[in-house]
């Protein structure tokens, strides 16, 4: 199976036309516990910097969620979870704890201590680095999960034309994956709740979705799915370096690039991925669709265009996490960002646009599992706004963990509601 992004499934590009939304098709419940929110910042303690994609946790169990591009994080934490501590890791610094009690912790500051100077040279060039991923490859069986689960998942996906927001479009969704010694084949999501905003300006006369966008968090889990890279038969189409180790969680991990070193009728891929030293698990891969024929990586993204008009690809780069909790590793965060030009024949100038989705499981549960319906599940073919309502109230989420969204992101809701 020839490893492009059209085998994820669906997960591609489309340009339409400007349409209205459908109707809200998302359940509501009510909250059925009391939590408490631990928000604030996360920081480099040498240079002051906002860390990004910060992994925050729950120590024990499967609560979850990340810094968004500011560095900014909340998490709500059920009392009935009897919690003690809020955990904060990232690549390449020890990890942070904040005790937690009864009451909300906000505004907290916390700085990330790099571990460069406490990480000894360990990189190990006795070993092939194309023999290290075979081997954490032959082990995903007994490194992920053996049963069935069910995720609770939140998913955003944002449109930009050139630095303006034309489409934001996020849910809380549900994820039924089965154990990792099967297939994807079965794997499932549902949308629990979602809203949207689209852009009504005339000028925007073209919007660009991703048809399965939710589905993100079955298709580019490389480890449930690995003829997307981790195929053996597709190994050889790459070339492999080890470069120098880094920490994750407290623990050592193989740095591994690859970049493709064959020439076939489609788009390949480039990156480096992140190998736990002692338990030979994948633990992180960042990975870019090659760029040197744009045929091929057209091909590879867009279903369809308006007759008319050209299209450029620019950028397609993905980033994949797992997190480790009780010797087993679990998918944690997917992030997706596609960049591209369009340009209509006879028109002076092109337009950039860009599409960045994201993924993070907020919470799990592995018993008295009951998968998701065919009927229910989010198909290949829908487009998430197109399914959910638009954004009305503003504590629309309750106790619901998300990525918190930035600035600009919350200037481009207030701008887009008064549009309506």
């Amino acid at each position: 199976m020839k490893p492009t992004i059209k085998h994820l499934a669906g997960y591609l590009l489309c340009l339409l036309a400007l349409e209205g939304l459908a109707p809200l098709a998302a359940q509501e419940t009510e909250e059925d516990s009391t939590y408490i929110t631990v928000n604030g910042t996360v920081r480099d303690e040498k240079t002051k910097k906002r860390l990004e994609y910060a992994n925050i946790s729950v120590p024990g169990t499967p609560i979850g969620t990340v810094t968004n591009e500011e560095g900014a994080f909340s998490i709500k934490i059920k009392t009935t979870a009897r919690a003690r501590v809020v955990e904060i890791s990232h690549v390449g610094y020890l990890n942070e704890m904040i005790p937690i009690g009864e009451s909300d912790i906000l505004a907290r500051e916390v700085w990330m201590t790099p571990n460069d100077n406490l990480l000894e040279e360990v990189i190990i060039r006795a070993r092939e680095p194309r023999y290290i991923v075979e081997e954490a490859i032959n082990r995903i069986a007994r490194n992920y999960s053996p049963k069935n689960n069910l995720l609770t998942g939140f998913y955003r996906e944002t449109a930009q034309k050139g630095r303006r927001y034309i489409n934001i479009s996020e849910a809380v969704i549900d994820i039924y994956k089965t154990s990792y010694d099967q297939n994807a084949d079965r794997d499932r999501v549902q949308i629990f709740k979602g809203r949207s905003l689209l852009s009504q300006k005339k000028s925007d006369t073209l919007i660009v979705k991703l048809l399965g966008g939710p589905n993100l968090s079955i298709y580019v889990d490389i480890v449930k799915n690995p003829e997307i890279l981790l195929d053996k038969e597709t190994l050889a189409y790459y070339a492999f370096r080890l470069e120098e180790s880094v920490m994750i969680d407290s623990r050592p991990q193989y740095v591994i690039s690859f970049q493709p070193q064959a020439i076939l009728p489609w788009a390949l891929y480039y990156g480096k991925l992140f190998i736990d030293k002692e338990r030979l698990c994948f633990t992180r891969a960042e990975f870019n669709l090659t760029m040197d024929d744009r045929n091929k990586a057209t091909e590879a993204i867009l279903r369809k265009k308006p007759f008319g008009l050209l299209f450029r690809p620019l950028e397609v780069s993905f980033l994949v996490t797992y997190k480790e909790r009780e010797g087993l590793s679990f998918l944690s965060y997917i992030r997706n960002e596609v960049r591209f030009r369009c340009d209509w024949k006879r028109r002076l100038f092109a337009t950039n646009y860009s599409i960045l989705s994201e993924m993070v499981v907020t919470d799990s549960r592995d018993e008295n599992i009951i998968g998701i319906p065919y009927r229910l599940a989010f198909k290949p073919n829908q487009s998430l706004s197109d399914k959910v309502a638009d954004f009305l109230d503003e504590d629309f989420w309750g106790g619901y963990n998300i990525i918190e969204p930035t600035e600009s992101l919350e200037s481009a809701v207030n701008r887009l509601k008064k549009q309506r």
